[in-house]
């Protein structure tokens, strides 16, 4: 009797567990982020970058850059690529406990920026140039 109380408590709390941990409430809208915090936009460079800005005033707005390098005449160029995925969960409903599958629909899309900063000898924006992405 007491060994039937005691599974019967456990199956309980885990149909309660499963019914919260799967409604829609929960999943709606939920998103991870790559890049999280490190959030470069195609509208944060066309409002901070500005031809004959510094080094520093570009460090300032946009970060570190991913890469740098320098033309045929030795003027250095910064690099910016970034990636993010996007995963959405929605849905939901009952977990089958016993099989372990959730009803519900995953959605996962990519989003691409890459910035190009071209400086002159003096470490100042000579030119700039942006593509963005969505897949």
């Amino acid at each position: 009797m007491r060994l039937a109380c005691i599974l019967l408590i456990l199956l309980a709390s885990g149909i309660i567990i499963g019914v919260i941990g799967c409604s829609p409430a929960h999943h709606a809208g939920e998103v991870q982020k790559g890049l999280q915090g490190d959030r470069v936009t195609v509208g944060t460079v066309q409002q901070e970058i500005k031809p004959g800005m510094s080094s520093a005033a570009v460090a300032e707005a946009l970060g570190s850059p991913n890469v740098i390098t320098t033309d045929e005449q030795r003027r250095e160029v910064w690099v910016y690529d970034k990636i993010a995925t996007d995963v959405a969960h929605s849905g939901g409903g009952w977990t089958l406990l016993l099989l372990g599958q959730n009803a519900g629909a995953t959605s996962k899309s990519q989003r691409t920026l890459t910035i190009i900063i071209k400086f002159d000898k003096e470490k100042m924006v000579r030119d700039f140039a942006y593509h963005s992405s969505r897949f």
